[in-house]
């Protein structure tokens, strides 16, 4: 599949005139609305669908918010396009927003941002429940997923090409789309661990040359045997099905959400569960934000209250969690919570 495949959830119906409140815009985006709008993860899209769902419970008069999964990368160029109606509120996102976005965002005049890590999630990988059992580690997804392994071009179809002790399937995996948040988290938590365990100069070619490093380590090979699937993680899940010898690369939530049609494939021995991804056992673990415009607190209706119940359900007896959401240590929970009472913008120095 090609391009950014948009899921748009619209509450209680179809979305109405935009109307009635007051733009903070400071400049930016023309017209009114009265409406919550969110960009950004496919992987944090069913949690803030949760939390908008009872959003509208809580206020029958509350306009339905629109909850768009447009993939983190794409949704940041939105989210950081300017301030006003005209631009969405939240930004969903499975890893952290990076310094070029901030400059983007502040270039168009974005400055108050306020970062929320809402929860913990991980990369899964899986298969069908008929699949070859398959047990990997960072280095064999590297040799079998990068463009130029070792610097030279990526040869392996099956397996057993780059690990003997593998089976001889053929290579196919179904993942996320460059502009995915995962796909970023699958660069850094994998694949570049599998380079610099494999490769002994990779790690000092990242201080050398960031550039050439990326080459060697993170380039995703594009001859059929990677699969971007783009941000419907169901499909992934479905081409499981199809293709029981496939991989997928996916969101904990969806492995979780999924558990009785695909398996959890172990990474270095451990498997995806709500428990090594929580303690960090699991090589995929990452933190799961929302970037919320601090001018829209006050302009767009119901916003405040948004972010008020995100912080009454992400703890690990809440229901974000039985939604799929690994709720984050109590100290991340109580500085969250802490951001969103004194709505305390982010530090910019931060980022990188």
């Amino acid at each position: 599949m090609t391009g950014i495949l948009v899921q748009r959830f619209v509450l209680l119906g179809v979305l109405g005139a935009l109307a009635a409140c007051v733009d903070q815009a400071n400049g930016g985006g023309a017209g009114s609305r009265d409406q919550i709008t969110a960009v950004g993860s496919s992987t944090v899209y069913p949690f803030t669908t949760m939390i908008a769902e009872q959003l509208v419970a809580n206020d029958p008069d509350a306009k339905a918010p629109v909850i768009e999964s447009t993939g983190t990368g794409a949704g940041m160029k939105l989210f950081c396009a300017g301030v006003g109606a005209a631009h969405p509120d939240i930004e969903d996102a499975s890893r952290r927003m990076k310094a070029s976005e901030y400059a983007t965002c502040a270039k168009n005049g974005v400055r108050d941002v306020i970062e929320i890590q809402v929860g913990i999630d991980g990369i899964a990988f899986a298969e069908a429940k008929n699949g070859p059992k398959m047990q990997l580690t960072p280095t064999d997804l590297y040799k079998a997923l990068a463009a130029n392994p070792g610097g030279k071009v990526n040869t392996a179809r099956v397996w057993r090409d780059v690990n003997p002790a593998l089976p001889a399937v053929p290579i196919q995996v179904y993942g996320p789309p460059a502009t995915s948040g995962t796909r970023d988290a699958l660069a850094e938590l994998i694949l570049t661990k599998g380079c610099e365990a494999s490769d002994p100069s990779a790690k000092a070619l990242a201080k050398s040359d960031a550039e050439a490093h990326k080459a060697l380590c993170t380039r995703v090979r594009e001859d059929g045997v990677y699969v971007d699937a783009g941000e419907n993680d169901n499909l992934i899940v479905q081409k499981l099905q199809s293709n029981p010898n496939a991989i997928g690369v996916f969101g904990y939530s969806y492995l979780e959400e999924n558990k009785d049609d695909v398996n959890g494939v172990s990474i270095s021995g451990v498997a995806p569960t709500y428990a090594t991804i929580a303690d960090n056992a699991y090589p995929g673990s990452r933190p799961l934000y929302i970037y919320v415009k601090k001018a829209h607190l006050t302009a767009i209706p119901g916003l405040r209250n948004l972010l008020k119940l995100y912080a009454a359900n992400w703890g690990a007896t809440g229901p974000l969690v039985k939604r799929g959401l690994i709720a984050s240590p109590a100290s991340i929970q109580a500085r969250s919570a802490a951001i969103i009472a004194n709505e305390t913008v982010l530090d910019p120095a931060v980022l990188s």
